[in-house]
């Protein structure tokens, strides 16, 4: 097997968007069209086969993989597909305005906003180092757009038609991905001990931020967390909203949307967090956003450039052979099944996955369901029924 690592343009350099056709964006997909094309071209000459060709990525890797999933530019470049932690799903990566981001840092570096032809055309001769220092302004967040080029239609209307690539497609979460987020956006002091309900509250306001959005922030953390008054069970109920919110439920959809498309789908919940991640974390954090990535390469058998602090255990060594080879099985065939491993079932009508921890790997079915009906189905039903009482008022 070839692996091939791509460098593409990250940030404003690869994102910024007047939103028309002077400067449309999604310059870091493109980016990625192009190394595919080259490996069709040349991957041959590096032992490859160019008709066997598997994306592969995690987090913001894995939201690109979904996204090249959805663009015509991307038929015929590659066959079988993975995403880990990261789907198109997630709504907070597209945006269907990039506009006001563009005239924001055209402004920024002295550009004129008189039109967007000018705002592109000085936005060109700017120097990198400029726009490289207002890349560091975490306001001035750029995303994938809809360019009609790249990504024709919104995320929902691709999803919502079938219009995307039915090559065979593996994706999943880990069973703690709002962990980190937790910790590095959202925790007050002293967090480990529990949270107070009010701050939870007023963390909502970043997902919800309008006035008539009072009424979501209530229903979600009574959901999530009850009454609030137990500040261990708010701390680990919003871990857990945070994970549903950004990562579970849009990998859920996605795969539901790839099934009913017509693609083969697998679909996994990993559980184990690596033991030299243990003594780092508080005990109660599971399997956090990433955590995967240390058994799909295999760190346990690293003795050159990536050394680690302490030995894999014997069962970590035998979990990482099991998933290298889930995924290695996959990106020849595309199924991860193969001899000596646990069955992997195909996500289909009765939303069969597999749950991978240490000691086991088991099928099961209906992932998070209850979490998905609540934030898929209830909740919006909820806010239907809150807007026709107000109107009524």
């Amino acid at each position: 097997m070839v692996v091939v690592l791509i460098q593409y343009r990250l940030g404003l350099l690869g994102f910024l968007s007047t939103g028309d056709e002077h400067m449309s964006g999604n310059f870091g997909m493109l980016d990625q069209v192009e190394a595919l094309r080259w490996i069709q071209q040349h991957i041959h000459n590096f032992g490859g086969n160019p008709d066997v060709v598997t994306i592969f990525g995690e987090s913001a890797g894995g939201v690109s993989v979904s996204l090249l999933l959805l663009s015509p530019l991307s038929d015929g470049l590659f066959h079988h597909a993975i995403a880990e932690s990261g789907t198109a799903g997630m709504d907070l990566l597209v945006s269907n305005n990039p506009l006001p981001v563009a005239q924001m840092v055209a402004n920024m570096s002295g550009c004129s906003l008189e039109s967007t032809q000018k705002i592109a055309d000085c936005m060109r001769i700017v120097d990198v180092k400029t726009i490289e220092a207002l890349g560091e302004d975490l306001t001035l967040k750029t995303s994938v757009n809809v360019d009609g080029h790249f990504l024709r239609k919104t995320v929902d209307e691709l999803f919502r038609t079938h219009e995307l690539l039915t090559v065979p497609f593996l994706t999943g979460i880990n069973n703690d991905e709002g962990g980190w987020m937790l910790a590095g956006f959202f925790a007050p002091p002293n967090w480990t001990e529990g949270i107070d309900k009010e701050h939870l509250m007023n963390s909502l306001y970043l997902f919800f931020p309008n006035p008539e959005d009072a009424i979501i922030r209530e229903l979600v953390l009574e959901e999530y967390i009850g009454t609030g008054e137990d500040r261990v069970k708010n701390r680990d109920g919003f871990t857990e909203l945070l994970g549903d919110m950004i990562f579970n439920i849009p990998a859920i959809k996605t795969a539901i949307v790839h099934r009913d498309a017509g693609a083969d789908v697998y679909l996994y919940e990993y559980q184990y967090p690596p033991q030299i991640l243990k003594s780092r974390r508080p005990s109660f954090v599971g399997s956090d956003h990433g955590d995967e990535i240390f058994t799909v390469f295999g760190l346990c058998f690293t003795t050159t450039h990536v050394t680690l602090p302490e030995p894999c255990t014997e069962e970590e060594e035998q979990l990482s052979r099991k998933m290298m080879s889930y995924w290695s099985n996959f990106a020849r065939t595309g199924s991860p099944n193969g001899d000596g491993l646990a069955h992997w079932p195909k996500y289909g009508t009765g939303e069969e996955y597999l749950s991978i921890d240490l000691k086991e790997q088991v099928a099961g079915q209906h992932l998070r369901e209850k979490q998905f009906v609540f934030l898929t189905q209830t909740l919006p039903e909820k806010i239907r029924k809150e807007k026709i009482k107000r109107n009524e008022l």
